[in-house]
């Protein structure tokens, strides 16, 4: 039996190599797109980052990440055939070397600009408020990812003003041999729809983290936020203090102790926005005139600025801030702008806009505390990196 057998496996061997030239690539338009960057049989590490226990929030249950479907969703993310022109990309408006951000005001579009600035992406997963955009219009990360898409401004999918439908793009993507092996790797079958790419954007922009931070070094040496972190300067623990803690205010609203309260809104650890916020007082309109008190949403503080301290571009929906002194001055002396009936009430006590009567010093530290909260390797990492590059 056992000649028999090596017999068997030997005639088996050599039908193998006389037949290799039948052998399909099932990925050779995959391998001649991207090369090196986007290997099937050896996927970047999407699903199981390491996401550290003191991190307790995640709205991406109901789309858990897979491997292959954030791939899918980088190719997606990088590839200018999703707009009208195939000019714009997702990341051309979210750049991976300013936090999945821009550094102009306004991002350029196929038929114009934004009209808002574009929000950073940084720990987009690690948010308690479910909703999207700046005015929260989208009930999930899956619902907005094409919003943009479908904008007559932004990429020139609207079905209006002249442009063509969704549904073309879904042809148009249908026709490009890299996408039928692409859905047919995550899904199964060569079908391409609107759902689909909406979940395997929204698995790659949730992937998006940044847990390395001078931050994360001392919050891993402690219990809790409220301890002293061992790595921090002294200065960068008495920012962290006055970022926790809540003011106390006279009956003016004028502070006379305590921290400055920002934790109210972006509690530590994730310091994304707290959800029922109400607007922070920046109430302008980028393009055009008129007062836009809707917007209620912000980025995670992460990543505010790189790690030489530069910002990752302006701030505010409006991009009216270039520093995190303007911003800190901004939420100093809170105004009660006419017609804006959705300030969030932390930001008027007692009826007064509030007046926080900061220091120098107390600036300097909250900033100093700030910028312990930039990580480095979500701009460097090769699996967020455009996929079409050389």
């Amino acid at each position: 039996m056992k000649t028999k057998w090596i017999a068997v496996m030997a005639f088996a061997s050599l039908w193998s190599c006389s037949n290799s030239d039948s052998y399909v690539d099932p990925y050779t338009n995959i391998k001649a797109t991207f090369g090196t960057k986007i290997d099937p049989a050896n996927l970047d590490n999407y699903a199981a980052q390491t996401v550290p226990a003191y991190i307790t929030k995640d709205n991406g249950l109901a789309n858990p990440i897979t491997d292959k479907g954030a791939t899918l969703g980088r190719v997606l993310f990088y590839d200018k055939n999703l707009s009208s022109n195939n000019t714009i990309s997702c990341a051309s408006c979210h750049q991976q070397t300013n936090a999945f951000s821009d550094t102009n005001v306004a991002s350029q579009g196929v038929n114009g600009t934004t009209g808002r600035h574009a929000m950073r992406l940084i720990n987009t997963r690690f948010a308690n408020e479910g909703k999207f955009f700046w005015d929260e219009r989208a009930g999930s990360l899956e619902i907005q990812t094409t919003q943009p898409i479908r904008n007559h401004n932004e990429m020139g999918y609207s079905g209006a003003n002249g442009d063509e439908d969704f549904t073309n793009l879904v042809t148009k993507l249908g026709a490009i041999a890299y996408y039928k092996e692409l859905f047919k790797f995550v899904y199964g079958t060569e079908e391409i729809t609107e759902n689909k790419i909406q979940l395997a954007l929204a698995q790659f922009i949730r992937s998006i983290q940044s847990f390395d931070s001078k931050y994360d070094i001392g919050r891993a040496q402690v219990a809790n936020d409220g301890q002293p972190f061992p790595n921090f300067t002294n200065q960068e623990n008495q920012g962290k203090q006055l970022f926790q803690a809540p003011p106390q205010f006279d009956a003016n609203g004028s502070r006379t102790g305590g921290g400055i309260g920002c934790a109210g809104c972006h509690a530590a650890p994730e310091f994304d926005i707290a959800p029922n916020s109400g607007n922070n007082g920046i109430i302008g309109v980028l393009n055009g005139t008129g007062i836009d008190i809707t917007n209620t949403r912000a980025p995670s503080l992460r990543d505010l600025v790189k790690a030489d301290g530069t910002v990752n571009g302006p701030m505010m929906h409006t991009g009216v801030f270039t520093s995190l002194q303007t911003v800190i001055g901004h939420y100093g002396t809170i105004n009660l702008a006419p017609g804006n009936t959705n300030l969030d009430p932390k930001l008027k006590p007692n009826g007064f806009g509030q007046k926080l009567n900061l220091t120098a010093a107390e600036v300097n530290a909250v900033i100093a505390f700030l910028k312990t909260l930039t990580g480095t390797n979500v701009y460097v990492d090769p699996k967020w990196s455009n996929p079409f590059s050389n």
